[in-house]
């Protein structure tokens, strides 16, 4: 839908006035003098109208079809692994070369995750998703196609691009159009799609081609465009390009046709009417000194959960298990099962336990199962202990995508989402993405060189990032749970 094409002839009628008292708020935000938040806290006070219960439906059904670009995630992450011996013999491709190839996925996500957010403003969460989903099917084709490296790089780059795009605009568009009571809850099928989709890719490439397993790649891509024909766009971009007619029928639609949607409809608009009277935010603001502190703990959590070494043993999953002598088809379903547990496990206990014990839990699992496997491949470079060997890298893996999974895979994305104001959320978000996929790159492309140098050296390495981390944690990241955002933004300052 062209956004243009819904802007009214009298502007007014979608608007929503301003009052004296928010005004003279927004004029205290411009000079420094009032929080950021305090406009969207005031909001929280106003008694709403009820929702009703309205119809599930579409909201499951919309969720659903969103999901598919999760599920698509992880199957594009997951898909090196179990393919690596085939291609690299098929195609005469050299350590490195399959690195590049390995590597290169992230550099596509980096540029999708910088191009997604004005994709998504300019056509809309659903014609961003229609898009990355066809820009994936094209990479994929391509990889089946391919004779060579060059190709083959490109592929995986087009896919790279798609998933760079789908991590940003599916938590976006799910958290739009569900209920407040229901968003926690929906937003984790994010998480557990994507690992799903890691587990399918392992358990159907220990049974096909690295050719057939391209292929499959491509239905989660096919049902998401189908889907996306059946179900409505996101409420709040609708109003957002100035949609009215729509917005209000499409909220409707989401909520059930008997539902009384007036309040929920008023906060949309009062929240992007105060959102366009908000100065506009540059990097240079990222670096003031009220900001810096929440910046270096986003990029700071961003970091960590990149170098505790997780994509390096998703994407060499088989080569880690057949250099430690364990079945490398049976190792990579079993901790791709753990993940799914682990992740619906900790979608329960998130907002009672916390954020900061989690956080520290997760690095110091996985600070425990790097060094596991780091030892399993010490013995077995130095004949000791040959028998536990595989015991110990089965037992080390586990704990450490356990320990990811349950802190380190999520809430960093989740205490960004709390610890930025509104004002800055949007280029502090880029920069923290850029942040992750950058860190993505490094551990993948690197990560070949580190076994070769040093198979039990690689995972001391990671052992220490996961030591810092819990120095790093427990000094500088704040506990959000519980707490309203002025809240969290006095502690940080």
């Amino acid at each position: 839908m062209d956004s243009e094409a819904c802007k009214t002839e009298d502007n007014e009628l979608t608007m929503v006035k301003i009052s004296q008292e928010e005004m003279a708020t927004l004029q205290d935000i411009e000079t420094g003098s009032a929080s950021m938040l305090q406009p969207f806290i005031k909001k929280e006070k106003k008694q709403h109208n009820s929702r009703g219960n309205g119809s599930l439906f579409m909201v499951l059904l919309s969720t659903f079809v969103a999901i598919m670009g999760s599920f698509e995630f992880g199957s594009i992450i997951g898909y090196s692994s179990p393919t690596q011996q085939a291609i690299m013999e098929e195609l005469g491709m050299s350590s490195s070369e399959f690195s590049v190839f390995g590597s290169i996925l992230t550099i596509g996500a980096m540029v999708g995750a910088i191009t997604s957010g004005h994709a998504a403003d300019q056509i809309g969460r659903k014609g961003t998703m229609r898009m990355s989903s066809v820009i994936c099917i094209a990479g994929w084709l391509i990889i089946y196609l391919s004779l060579g490296p060059l190709s083959l790089d490109f592929g995986r780059f087009l896919t790279g691009y798609g998933i760079g795009v789908h991590s940003y605009v599916v938590p976006i568009f799910i958290a739009e159009i569900t209920p407040t009571n229901l968003r926690g809850a929906l937003l984790t099928l994010h998480q557990v799609s994507l690992a799903t989709g890691l587990l399918v890719a392992y358990t159907i490439g220990a049974l096909v081609t690295w050719r057939t397993l391209a292929l499959t790649g491509m239905i989660p891509c096919a049902v998401m465009i189908v889907g996306l024909y059946f179900i409505p766009e996101s409420p709040r971009w609708l109003a957002m390009v100035g949609c009215q007619n729509e917005f209000h029928a499409t909220l409707q639609k989401l909520r059930g046709e008997k539902a009384d949607v007036s309040g929920e409809e008023a906060e949309i608009q009062d929240s992007l009417v105060i959102l366009q009277h908000l100065p506009k935010a540059t990097v240079k603001d990222l670096f003031l000194k009220r900001n810096l502190s929440l910046v270096i703990v986003g990029v700071g959590l961003m970091v960590f959960q990149q170098f505790s070494g997780y994509n390096g043993i998703v994407f060499y999953a088989n080569q880690i298990f057949i250099s430690a002598g364990v079945p490398p088809n049976v190792g990579s379903i079993l901790y791709a099962c753990l993940q799914i547990i682990v992740l619906a496990l900790g979608a329960v206990i998130i907002d009672k336990a916390g954020r900061r014990p989690l956080l520290m839990i997760s690095a110091s699992g996985m600070l425990v199962g790097s060094l596991l496997t780091g030892a399993s491949f010490y013995f077995k470079e130095h004949h000791l202990a040959s028998d536990l060997c595989p015991v110990f890298t089965i037992t080390g893996i586990m704990v450490d995508m356990g320990s990811y999974c349950l802190g380190l895979g999520g809430i960093p994305w989740i205490v960004m989402s709390e610890i930025f104001p509104i004002h800055i959320k949007g280029i502090a978000g880029s920069l923290v993405t850029l942040v992750s996929w950058g860190g993505s790159w490094v551990v993948s492309y690197s990560f070949n060189f580190l076994m070769s140098w040093s198979s039990y050296g690689a995972f001391s390495v990671f052992a220490t990032f996961c030591a810092v981390a819990i120095v790093f944690i427990f000094k500088l990241v704040p506990e959000t749970k519980g707490r309203t955002l002025e809240e969290i933004q006095a502690s940080m300052d």
